[in-house]
């Protein structure tokens, strides 16, 4: 970053994060890309550019086009010609399944604007891409795939299986990443990885072999989320909740040597699970029960099988009937408070969803059978109280849709507490900043509160689990764990003999235990020699959707840290989600999901990436075709205005007037000080706009930058600016040295906005870039515009009055309809001082305001014919008077105006004659009495400036 350091540095850094970033690799090896970066680009000999001259508007079919020439040309690959330290981002690897949704859309967009600003800003930029394998996700796929040609996952060997679901790989799976292109991301290519990868693959294998060597990685049976169609436990973020009609079945225990009235009330939406009874909790304090607790309660249906009554403050006693069976095998709460207390777990359950032989009568039935059926049996022994309607949240199967179950499962394990420690304290010692800053105390709550993670997962597909059991011996007892077979064979033979018989355990490893490896294993690690490993890691930003800030970006944390002492990142960057124009989730059930890729072909990929970069780090953004249409149109007023300026240049073959265009430098106080007031006023907005723009991205507030260009862009340079250039281009007579100037303006301050602009409209900026003549190099390329560039504050504040005179001279015609094409007179009255620049530019006074130039006078009083006049007060110091007769006929002004104002009247009386009502305003809703009264409000207002301009008016006609 091109910023010197100054004794506020340290603040900066914490707000300016990539500014004064420490270059913690070595030098790159001195190499060239000279045909990369060297060549010029001459649109019309590569038949890729169109320009504004020949097109009407920016035809979107050519961002395909202009992608594959910036890729063709080695543009996206990291540069180090101008030196500086790497800005690294690895991309967040899609599901190799996936088609491309607005969530992509939103990390490709924003991942492409951090890239390319400091790629432009002379940064070795790499944005790294790949896709990951998604176990559960890709098996289903091809397990459906199969069964379309009936055929079962089962009567395939897992050899057989794998390999067509590498075919299917083969086949479809580029298609997510031929999206994310059509998005302009530029990533390096050459270097996209997959998490299966040979190399990666090793990396996997690697991490999981160092673990287990320190202790770290354990087996055994826990509670665990459990898919009984896909028979494989799967993550706390496969597993979504929704809220789904169901029943509270409420079931009576008896106590245990009581009489036939000493039972105790549960109520429970699993009925089912009540085999795996082990004990009936109540609350201390609950006064209901007190003399239960210590007895044992008889679990119904179980013939009379006892469990004991206990107190645990985590009862609650509002909820239900106050009694809590525990079914630890069951149940995720259930399984802490029984660990807590040292009871036993029970499981009823089979891991295809059928009860096992626990549940006597019922094994072998399905779950929801078994409720069913139970159900009934209570009601036939009096054992059930009631069932009441109630509405559950079922953790559902990501992939699959189905009902999870909490289930006991033998799974491996890694030990959290020691690597969540260390990534606690990265973020404590500013070694990693999370953005924004709010999102630290939900990691930091995470991370305290860490469990182990479960990293073993019951499917073919993925990377099989290092360890290899000796044949004959018990599982538990017995395993190697090793980097590859061969090495695991010698060391089963070394301790049982050459004979031994050794099989690989038919679990692979949870998708995300290899995504968490991903900045590193995807440059080469464990091999520390490979350049890219020790060029471009540890990464600079690591960019994703707040709702992975523990699944996924803490875990990198922790082995980044583990694996190679370091961060993998030192900065995370956190979008929100997308949402619809009314602030709800998108979803094929509610039918209001919206396609990158339609949303592409309707609107372009500018401004679908112009609108959702406008919103805040952090924050959901709610996507409207309103939005979408709005950039739709900046896009082509960006277009219009490129029509404009090659319209107005020298032609490209006329080099003496280039030469003298491109002679003129903004540069300098000096430079800025001979430049007439409107190039004065836009130069300086425009160095103005560098400063703030640059200081946003550098930040990260992507929106600010966004909408400083827009305001920028059409505010002043598209309605001020273009519009006040005509009067040099088109009414300099003689002075060529004024159009000259105007046109050394024009290009200066829109090459400069397309810079700015570029990042996040990368499109249409190059084809407009493109158009331009004398264009040395691509502007993906492009040197970003330098920041502390002189201003003229002073130009500013003068244009702004003159802004404010040609507003109010705009308004008067447009309050008494003055014809468009009419021209009228003026009288501008100000101090000598202003005066002297308001007169310098009285064409673009006149042009803007549709004055007659001839009849447009300046004087330091009032005119003689003021009192027939309209008064407009622009500034302190500067009014114009406007003669009432080069508008209006007064006299037939004077007869509409009071037909007008008759009929206000009567409507005024009408609303007043409902509000004086006292039926109206005691029966009327309260929302219909206000909005009268607003009227009312409005009215009475209309109504007083029309009597005073009719007042005016009359007195105009009898002076």
């Amino acid at each position: 970053m091109a910023l010197a350091a100054t004794s506020s540095s340290a603040c900066l850094r914490r707000l300016n994060p990539l500014l004064f970033s420490a270059s913690r690799r070595p030098a790159w090896p001195p190499r060239r890309a000279a045909r990369r970066f060297c060549a010029a680009v001459v649109a019309s000999e590569r038949d890729v550019f169109t320009s504004p001259e020949v097109a009407k508007s920016f035809d979107f079919t050519n961002e395909e086009r202009i992608y594959k020439w910036w890729e063709s040309q080695g543009f996206f690959k990291p540069n180090f010609d101008r030196g500086g330290d790497p800005f690294v981002i690895p991309m967040p690897p899609p599901n190799v399944t996936g088609s491309l949704h607005m969530g992509h859309a939103m990390f490709v967009t924003l991942e492409d604007i951090m890239v390319r600003y400091f790629r432009m800003k002379g940064r070795p930029a790499l944005w790294l891409p790949g896709t990951d394998h998604a176990g559960i996700a890709t098996q289903l796929v091809v397990e459906k795939m199969l069964a379309a040609e009936g055929i079962k996952r089962t009567d395939l060997t897992r050899e057989e299986f794998t390999k067509r679901v590498w075919e299917w790989k083969e086949k479809y799976g580029s298609t997510i990443t031929n999206q994310i292109k059509r998005l302009g991301a530029s990533c390096d290519w050459d270097r996209e990885r997959f998490t299966l990868d040979e190399q990666l693959s090793r990396a996997v294998i690697e991490a999981f072999v160092r673990l287990h060597e320190k202790g770290l990685i354990y087996q055994g049976s826990y509670l665990v989320n459990w898919s009984p169609n896909l028979q494989t436990a799967v993550s706390d973020l496969e597993v979504e909740y929704s809220e789904e009609p169901g029943h509270l079945y409420f079931i009576k225990y008896r106590v245990a040597g009581g009489s036939r009235d000493d039972f105790m009330t549960i109520a429970t939406t699993r009925p089912e699970t009540l085999f795996g009874d082990v004990a009936i909790a109540v609350n201390p304090e609950d006064e209901r029960y007190a003399k239960y607790v210590g007895k044992l309660a008889i679990v119904p249906l179980t013939f009379g099988r006892h469990v004991p009554i206990i107190a645990d403050r985590y009862v609650d006693p509002e909820f239900g009937t106050g009694v809590l069976k525990i079914s630890p095998g069951h149940d995720h709460n259930d399984y802490h408070i029984a660990r807590k207390l040292g009871l036993p777990i029970l499981n009823v359950m089979n891991k295809d969803g059928t009860l096992n032989d626990v549940a006597g009568l019922y094994s072998g039935m399905d779950r929801f059978e078994a409720r069913e059926k139970l159900w009934s049996d209570l009601v036939e022994t009096d054992l059930a109280v009631k069932k009441e309607p109630y509405t559950l949240r079922v953790p559902r199967s990501q992939r699959g849709g189905e009902v999870i179950e909490p289930l006991i499962s033998k799974q491996w394990f890694v030990t959290m507490e020691p690597l969540a420690e260390k990534a606690l304290h990265a973020v404590e010692d500013g070694q990693l900043t999370i953005l924004p800053e709010r999102f630290e105390k939900i990691y930091n709550h995470w991370l305290t509160n860490i469990k182990d993670w479960c990293i073993s997962r019951q499917l073919w597909w993925g990377h099989r689990i290092p360890v290899w059991y000796i044949v004959g011996k018990k599982c538990e007892e017995d395993y190697i764990v090793s980097r590859n077979a061969e090495d695991a064979l010698a060391k089963a033979q070394e301790k049982y003999g050459k004979s031994v018989e050794i099989y690989q355990d038919p679990d692979v490893l949870d998708t995300w235990f290899s995504s968490a490896l991903w900045p590193f294993s995807t440059l080469g690690w464990p091999d520390l020699s490979r350049e890219d490993f020790k060029h471009f890691y540890p990464a600079t930003v690591l960019e994703t959707g707040h709702d992975i800030l523990f699944f996924w970006v803490a875990r990198m944390v922790m082995m980044g840290i583990e694996f190679t002492g370091t961060v993998p990142f030192s900065y995370v960057y956190l979008h929100g989600l997308i949402r619809d124009s009314e602030g709800r989730k998108m979803s094929k059930t509610l039918g209001n999901v919206i396609d990158p890729l339609d949303t592409i072909k309707e609107y372009g990929t500018d401004a679908l990436r112009f609108t959702l970069s406008m919103g805040t780090a952090g924050q959901d953004l709610n996507l409207s075709t309103e939005r979408l249409t709005s950039n739709k149109a900046f896009t082509n007023k960006l277009w219009n205005a490129g029509k404009f300026l090659l319209q107005n240049l020298p032609d490209k073959s006329d080099a003496t007037a280039w030469d003298a265009l491109l002679a003129n430098k903004f540069d300098t106080e000096a430079a800025l000080q001979k430049l007439p007031l409107p190039e004065s006023w836009v130069v300086t907005g425009l160095h103005e706009l560098i400063d703030r723009v640059s200081t946003s991205y550098d930040k990260f507030f992507f929106g600010d930058a966004a909408r400083e260009i827009y305001d920028f862009f059409w505010g002043d340079f598209a309605d001020w600016y273009i519009e006040a250039s005509k009067t040099r281009l088109y009414h300099s007579g003689d002075d060529d040295s004024a159009s000259s100037m105007a046109q050394s303006v024009l290009l200066y301050v829109f090459e400069n906005i397309l810079k700015l602009l570029h990042p996040f409209m990368p499109f249409v900026t190059e084809e407009l870039w493109q158009a331009l003549p004398h264009r040395k190099q691509a502007i993906i390329i492009s040197s970003w515009p330098a920041t502390d560039l002189p201003k003229n504050s002073l130009s500013i504040k003068r244009f702004q009055n003159l802004q404010s005179l040609i507003r109010g001279i705009r308004n008067v015609r447009a309050e008494y309809s003055v014809e468009p094409a009419k021209r009228i007179s003026a009288s501008v009255v100000a101090t000598t001082d202003v005066i002297g620049y308001i007169s310098r530019e009285k064409q673009v006074l006149a042009l803007l305001s549709k004055l007659d130039v001839q009849s447009v006078h300046f004087s330091e009083s009032p005119p003689g014919d003021a009192n027939q006049s309209v008064h407009i007060v622009a500034d302190e110091g500067l009014e114009a008077y406007l003669p009432l007769a080069d508008m209006v006929d007064v006299s037939e002004e004077v007869k509409r105006l009071s037909k007008r104002l008759s009929k206000m009247q009567s409507e005024y009386d009408s609303l007043l004659a409902r509000l004086n009502s006292e039926s109206f305003v005691e029966k009327a809703p309260e929302e219909i009495v206000r909005g009268v009264r607003e009227k009312a409000s409005e009215a009475e207002e209309k109504i007083s400036l029309t009597k005073n301009r009719l007042a005016f008016l009359q007195s105009t006609v009898s002076s």
